[in-house]
């Protein structure tokens, strides 16, 4: 898991593991401070996970990262940076960077440091999905979508589109899985529902979550993060 380490800057350059279990990094050498580069890491999980199971790894990190030795409003910076850099706002994670007088000597959340020299190790799970990532089924898949005693409320949502930063403002339902949205996306769309991921509030939306209970209020958006076929990888 990630952590942070003391002032020492006199390691090597970063090595990425495939593993899903840090994304810690090794030697560091520091130099000058380098822009956030915009690609996010590309990685394998060795044992793979679902949607649900990396969500969880993730809380589980942000949770306990503070009690690292380290500063929390560093933490909460690199969160905030991490999402943003997933959800493809580039510009928004390098401001947050900037604002917070984070040092990134190889242009990576993986590896940087705070004004005072602390240094601050995120694990490649927290910065994006691996590549073997197992698409978590719904009822849905099986042919039937599910069947909700109650129709719920009618309600706007907002869906930004990452690949296109293309805003589809859709009446859904409370009661209305994320599944089901999906599919309505890849109809009007185009985009297969395999390429979609949903997050709202920093947090990744399931398939077999409901609207309700991903507690969306009505107006507000969700990041749909489309992602690249595999042919285009």
């Amino acid at each position: 898991m990630g952590g942070c380490i003391g002032a020492n800057r006199d390691n090597g350059p970063p090595s990425r593991e495939s593993s899903d279990v840090t994304g810690m990094v090794q030697h560091v050498s520091i130099g000058r401070n380098q822009p956030l580069k915009a690609e996010k890491p590309k990685w394998k999980s060795d044992v793979q996970l679902t949607e649900g199971q990396l969500r969880s790894k993730r809380d589980e990190f942000w949770d306990t990262a503070p009690a690292f030795e380290g500063r929390k409003e560093i933490w909460d910076a690199l969160k905030a940076a991490a999402y943003a850099l997933e959800t493809g706002d580039h510009a928004l994670a390098q401001a947050i960077v900037d604002g917070a007088n984070i040092s990134l000597p190889h242009g990576t959340l993986m590896d940087c440091y705070d004004e005072l020299g602390n240094r601050y190790q995120l694990p490649v799970y927290v910065l994006s999905a691996p590549t073997n990532l197992i698409e978590e089924l719904s009822e849905s898949d099986n042919g039937q979508d599910t069947d909700n005693s109650s129709p719920g409320i009618e309600i706007p949502i907002k869906f930004r589109l990452s690949h296109t930063n293309k805003d589809i403002k859709m009446p859904v339902r409370t009661t209305d899985s994320v599944y089901k949205i999906k599919k309505r996306i890849c109809e009007d769309e185009g985009i297969e529902v395999v390429r979609q991921r949903f997050f709202y509030s920093g947090r990744l939306l399931n398939d077999k979550l409901r609207i309700e209970d991903a507690k969306v209020p009505k107006g507000h958006v969700i990041q749909v993060i489309v992602t690249k076929k595999e042919e285009d990888l």
